[in-house]
Parts: C-alpha cells; sequence; structure tokens
C-alpha cells in the first residue's frame, strides 16, 4: 500500500469522527458502566414488564425503596453530594421522606400569577445584561442557570437574590450537571461554599424554610440545596434550553408568544420528545405481580425509563409536532413529563409548566432563536444558539453552517471526555459507596 493511498484512508477516517466516534463511545461508556455496576437492574419498559403495564407497576406500593439496596445509588449519591441523604428523591419511604416532602409542597405552594411574575422578571434581568442590538451567540443552559438560580432563591428565602448568593448557586448547580453528563469531574469545594452560606443563613433565622427536630440545621442545609438548588436549578435550566432549541426549529413559535395554549403544547412536545428524566429507579418492598407468568421478587431494582415509555402508545415517533395536543389528551398518551403521580412526581409539577411558559414567552418576545447544533436528550454541548433581536438581521448560512461543524467535532472531544471522567466517576463512586455506608452506618 503507498503512502499515498495511506493518508487518504487517514484523512477519511479522520474527517468520518464526528459521525462514528460519539456513538461508539457512548456504547462503549454503557458497556463499561454494566461492568463497573454490575447486571442489577429490570428495564421497564422491557422483556419482563411490557409498556402497558409500565405505570401500574410505578405505581404499585411496593415500588417504594428509593436507594438503599441499589448498586446504582452509590453513583447517584456520588453525584449528588454533599447530603445525598438528605436529598428528597433519594430519601427512603417514611416519616422523614413525609415530613421532607410537605415542606417542598408548602414552599412551592404558589399561585399561576406568582409563578409566571417570578419567572418573567428573572428572565428579563438576565437578558437585560446581553448587548443590545446585536446578536449574541450563547448556550442556553448558562443563558438560563442565573433566571432559576433567581427564582428559587426567592421561593426560599421571600426576598431579592443578591449577586453573591446567585453566583454561589449558579457554580453549584453547574457543578453538579457537568458531572451528571460526564464532561467534567466534581468539584466538592465549589458546592461546599453554597452549604456554608445556607447553614450560616439557618443558625442565623434568615431563612424561612428550615425543617423540624430531629433535623439538625446542616441536614436543614442539605435539603434546600439538594431540592432548590441542585434540582429545581439544573432541571428548569435544562428544560428551557430544549425548550428554545426545539422553538428555534418551529417557526410557528415565533407567532405564538401570546398565546399560552401554543406555547403549552411546544413546551409539551419539547418534553415528550427530549424528556428531562432519563432513567428513575425504584426498589421493591415487596413482590409485585406483572401477570400470570412474571412475578417482580421483593429486592428488585425497576429502572423506569421514561424516553422508552414516552416512545409507545399514541405519540410513539419522533416527529416534533406540537399540533399532536391539539387532539391528544395526556391521560390517553404515555406522557409522563413530571413522573407518576403515586409514586413520588416531581414536586414542582404545578409551577414548573407556568415558569416555563412565562420565561419561552419573554425569551421568543425578544428574540429570535437560531441554532444548527445537533440537539439530543442529554445536550452535553449545553445548547448553542444565536439570539437575535427583533428586527435585526440574523446569523446567515455561512455562521449556520460553521455552528454545525463547530458542533460536530466538539461532540468528538466531548464523547472523549465523558468516556474518561464518567468511568473514573463509576469507579471513584464505587470505591467510596456513600450510599452502602451510610446504611450501614445508621443500620436501617
Amino acid at each position: 500500500m503507498t503512502v499515498a493511498v495511506v493518508a487518504i484512508l487517514a484523512a477519511g477516517v479522520f474527517w468520518s469522527l464526528p459521525r462514528w466516534l460519539p456513538p461508539t463511545v457512548v456504547r462503549l461508556r454503557e458497556w463499561i458502566f454494566g461492568r463497573i455496576n454490575g447486571t442489577e437492574g429490570i428495564p421497564v419498559p422491557g422483556p419482563l414488564v411490557g409498556a402497558e403495564h409500565f405505570a401500574r407497576i410505578y405505581a404499585d406500593p411496593a415500588a417504594d425503596g428509593r436507594s438503599r439496596g441499589a448498586g446504582l445509588s452509590d453513583l447517584f449519591w456520588y453525584w449528588l453530594a454533599p447530603g445525598p441523604q438528605m436529598h428528597q428523591e433519594h430519601l427512603e419511604p417514611g416519616e422523614r421522606y413525609r415530613t421532607v416532602a410537605r415542606t417542598t409542597r408548602r414552599v412551592l405552594a404558589i399561585g399561576h400569577r406568582r409563578s409566571a411574575d417570578l419567572a418573567t422578571a428573572a428572565t428579563r434581568r438576565v437578558l437585560d445584561t446581553l448587548p443590545p442590538g446585536r446578536t449574541s451567540h450563547v448556550r442556553l443552559r448558562d443563558l438560563m442557570m442565573p433566571v432559576w438560580a433567581e427564582v428559587y432563591y426567592e421561593l426560599v428565602f421571600a426576598e431579592p437574590c443578591p449577586r453573591q448568593a446567585r453566583e454561589l448557586i449558579v457554580a453549584n448547580a453547574d457543578d453538579v450537571v457537568t458531572a451528571l453528563k460526564g464532561t467534567g469531574l466534581r468539584h466538592l469545594d465549589r458546592r461546599e461554599r453554597l452549604t456554608r452560606y445556607l447553614l450560616r443563613r439557618i443558625e442565623e433565622g434568615t431563612c424561612p424554610v428550615v425543617l423540624p427536630e430531629p433535623f439538625t440545621a446542616l441536614e436543614t442545609a442539605w435539603y434546600v440545596q439538594g431540592a432548590y438548588f441542585n434540582t429545581a436549578v439544573v432541571q428548569m435550566s435544562e428544560a428551557m434550553a430544549h425548550v428554545l432549541l426545539c422553538a428555534a426549529a418551529y417557526p410557528p413559535a415565533r407567532s405564538q408568544v401570546d398565546d399560552d395554549d401554543a406555547l403549552d403544547r411546544l413546551i409539551d412536545e419539547t418534553l415528550r420528545v427530549h424528556p428531562l428524566f432519563g432513567i428513575a429507579h425504584r426498589i421493591t418492598s415487596a413482590p409485585i405481580v406483572v401477570d400470570e407468568r412474571v412475578t417482580l421478587p421483593a429486592g428488585a431494582v425497576l429502572l423506569f425509563n421514561y424516553r422508552a415509555f414516552q416512545r409507545t402508545g399514541p405519540a410513539d415517533d419522533d416527529t416534533f409536532d406540537p399540533d399532536r395536543w391539539r387532539g391528544l389528551h395526556h391521560r390517553d398518551a404515555h406522557f409522563i413529563p413530571y413522573g407518576v403521580t403515586a409514586n413520588r412526581a416531581c414536586p414542582a409539577r404545578g409551577v414548573a409548566p407556568v415558569m416555563l411558559r412565562a420565561s419561552t414567552r419573554e425569551v421568543l418576545r425578544r428574540y429570535v432563536v437560531t441554532s444548527s447544533a445537533s440537539h439530543t436528550r442529554s445536550l452535553p454541548s449545553r445548547g448553542p444558539a444565536y439570539l437575535t433581536p427583533a428586527g435585526i438581521t440574523g446569523p446567515g448560512r455561512t455562521r449556520l453552517a460553521a455552528m454545525r461543524l463547530r458542533d460536530r467535532w466538539a461532540d468528538v472531544g466531548r464523547s472523549l471526555e465523558q468516556l474518561a471522567f464518567g468511568t473514573w466517576m463509576v469507579v471513584d463512586a464505587r470505591r467510596q459507596r456513600l450510599c452502602a455506608a451510610y446504611f450501614e452506618e445508621v443500620g436501617q
């Protein structure tokens, strides 16, 4: 084989990297995860539990275990540290969980008008920081994170969010989601700065959200950090990035900003195609009968796959079509954007849709959103996009082609980062055994 032929082949392999390397790395990461974490877990829907049983099994009272007894929990606790034992979603059923859940419901029990006003005002403040009169290149998740930092700070503390607190919250949330995506390692020092701030406010008596005894001040700080400044800020920022990327590819959205129903259909379809939750795991506390052939034993780890379930039933395709919701009711579709009500549904399911609509409206009123970057559920790119003020000429084909090319090659690097960082964190989580060690210590 001549040098010229080798060079041509090498060039072909190199230029084809964006097409084959990222999916190959995803499969490799899945294999590594399986080898390190073990083979536990029953996929739902899957070979044992079909989609027709999904909602019933998810809602079964015996599908109530959350962390104890699942090797997966060590990894989730690692990602959510510090204080993962106080994260509402990872508390075992019992009085501690009920007390925390009641507190969360009380904090989030606000009217639709108040929800919309908070989201609109925070979105305006953040958008006002963009350069006026010209197109801005942004990462949508990064752009929206300060919005939800301010909103949830005000819900917790009942006062406007100062810059110092916003910076602490954003640094914490960004570090959590970066580790979750495998695009970087976790940095506990960034997270613990927020913990210390919250603990100080609680000890000073200036934090209205307080858990009753026997919870300690530190446990309350961990709860506030995990529920509002980890999960809420991260999930709302991710949701807005998805919604705005979908709006960029759906021209009717630009003329529907004053139509609540149209915006709701846009958001619903976004969450159908790109559900925020990937897989929720539950541990069975007693056997669950699926049908005459299958019974799930006590201690089984059930892996509820939201995307797989939402790809069954009347809305089982990948086509982005908000108009499907004109004649399709949520109860008839396999659509669970905020989980299943009977089993730890998202506590923000009442306020989140209203806030998303208000924030989306504010962005689309002021800017035309365009993007040529790839759009996946995990969104490790953080959602690159152009925001162009109304009346200004936006990016042309050349800039969009350059964005697409940059994003495809950046995906190659991100895939390798995810492989390296993700593997390390899985190994480190298994070594630290945060969840297993906690339950061994407390003897629960």
